[in-house]
Formats: C-alpha cells, sequence, structure tokens
C-alpha cells in the first residue's frame, strides 16, 4: 500500500514539473561595429571640360578682283612673315590702264600750268583757270584708282602665320569675292571651353587652368582671358577663352584636350 502511493505521489510530480514553463536563455546582442572618423573633404575639387583649341589669328582671303591668277608663292604648311605676298594675278591689263590714266593727268596739268601762265598775261579768264584745274584733278583721282586696282594684284599677308588651306591654283581665272586661302597664326593659341552656368559665381579673367591634350600626350598651362556676357539659353552653358602659355610647337589648332579647373571649395 505505501509502494502504490509512493508511485502516485511520484507521476504527479512529474506531470507538474513537465507542464511548468522552461526558462528562455536570452540570445547575445552582436557588438556594434566602431564608427570610423570620416575624411574631411579637400579643400578645393577639380573640374574637368573639353577645350578645343583655336588659333589666336586665322581668316580667309578672297579676291578683290576678277583676273586670272599668274602664281602662287606658298603651299600648303608653309609659313609667312606679315606683309609677304601669298598670291599674284595677272595685271597687264590694269598695268595699262594706270598707265593711261597717268598720261591723261600729265596732260591735264601742264593744261592747268599753261592757263595759269595765259591768266598771267591776261590772255585767259578765271573760269579757264578753273575748268582746267578741275580736269587736272579729275585725272589724278582716275590714276589713284587704277593704283588702288594695282594693288589687288598682289594678296599680302595681313599676319603672320601658316597656310591652313589653299583654294585656287596657278592659271586658275577666279570672279571678285572668291576665297583664295586660308591662314593661321599658331604662334598665338587659344582654347574654347563651354562651362556651366553656375560657375559665374567664382570663375573670373586671369583664373589658371591645365590642359592636357591626351594625342600628344602634354598638358599647358593657360590662363582665363575673356568671358562671354550672356549664357547659353539652351544649353546653360557660358562659352570661357583660355590664352595658352608656351604651346606653339607642340599645339595645332583644330586639338581637343580635358581643361582642368581648380575650383575653389563652397564656405
Amino acid at each position: 500500500m505505501n509502494t502504490r502511493l509512493l508511485f502516485c505521489f511520484l507521476f504527479a510530480a512529474g506531470n507538474v514539473l513537465a507542464q511548468a514553463p522552461k526558462s528562455v536563455t536570452p540570445e547575445p546582442t552582436p557588438a556594434k561595429p566602431p564608427v570610423l572618423a570620416q575624411p574631411e573633404k579637400p579643400a578645393a575639387a577639380q573640374a574637368e571640360i573639353a577645350a578645343l583649341i583655336l588659333a589666336g589669328e586665322e581668316g580667309t582671303l578672297s579676291s578683290q578682283m576678277a583676273g586670272r591668277i599668274s602664281s602662287i608663292k606658298v603651299g600648303l604648311g608653309d609659313g609667312f612673315k606679315k606683309g609677304s605676298a601669298l598670291i599674284e594675278f595677272d595685271c597687264s591689263e590694269q598695268r595699262a590702264q594706270l598707265q593711261a590714266a597717268d598720261a591723261e593727268y600729265r596732260g591735264a596739268r601742264e593744261t592747268h600750268l599753261a592757263r595759269l601762265r595765259l591768266q598771267a598775261l591776261g590772255a585767259a579768264g578765271e573760269l579757264d583757270v578753273m575748268l582746267a584745274a578741275a580736269a587736272a584733278d579729275r585725272a589724278r583721282s582716275q590714276v589713284d584708282f587704277r593704283r588702288a586696282q594695282m594693288a589687288y594684284c598682289r594678296v599680302k599677308a595681313p599676319f603672320g602665320g601658316n597656310v591652313a588651306r589653299l583654294r585656287v591654283k596657278a592659271s586658275e581665272s577666279v570672279p571678285a569675292g572668291q576665297p583664295l586661302i586660308d591662314l593661321v597664326n599658331t604662334n598665338i593659341l587659344k582654347a574654347q571651353i563651354f562651362v556651366p552656368a553656375s560657375w559665374t559665381a567664382w570663375l573670373r579673367p586671369g583664373a589658371l587652368v591645365t590642359i592636357h591634350v591626351k594625342e600628344i600626350g602634354q598638358s599647358f598651362e593657360a590662363r582665363v582671358a575673356k568671358l562671354n556676357s550672356r549664357i547659353d539659353g539652351v544649353s546653360q552653358q557660358l562659352e570661357v577663352e583660355a590664352r595658352v602659355e608656351k604651346g606653339a610647337g607642340s599645339l595645332l589648332p583644330g586639338m581637343v584636350g580635358t581643361a582642368v579647373f581648380p575650383k575653389p571649395a563652397k564656405p
């Protein structure tokens, strides 16, 4: 009887322990990584913009007269000095017209002098002298006109530089206004750059620019020379002209480089 009671007591105690809530061991909280100090932003940022190299002086010379080209003194890429003769026209007709105008002027001048002598002798009136003087002046103006036409027979260089393109050939007849030759001055170079409109807040003439040209693997110093007086309404960009320093001999007009501006940091 005692053994049976002990068994029942143990069985009931086991059920009570089985129904008791189990204690949950809390999971360990993962440790947070240490916060690293953020590096400070540099005081200046580098801004890279495409830059087109242009000649400081360039232009196309056109014919100021209709005629036949007798000779071309320069070739493609040749250098020349200011005032050098580049192209000459056959001006036999213009030369003959100048000689005729000069002869007419000499005759009119002699007539005027003769009228003056006659007036001193009382054999010519004031009107005769005035008409002779007017005729002499008219003849002299014709001489000046023919000489001006003769100046068109020789095309001279307005500046020193190199030939970029020949548009005509020797013995070719051209009309007045015909483009003849393209000239560039590679001794003076500039860069055309388009920057964002917001740069007007800090970009000023005289700012230093570094232009790197990948084709030749060289970098050149330049300084901002001019800023356009208006912003392009479509692209919202500002045109900037920079003068390239010591670029002659290596840079050529038409090359494209990368302009690096040292942009100051915002306060």
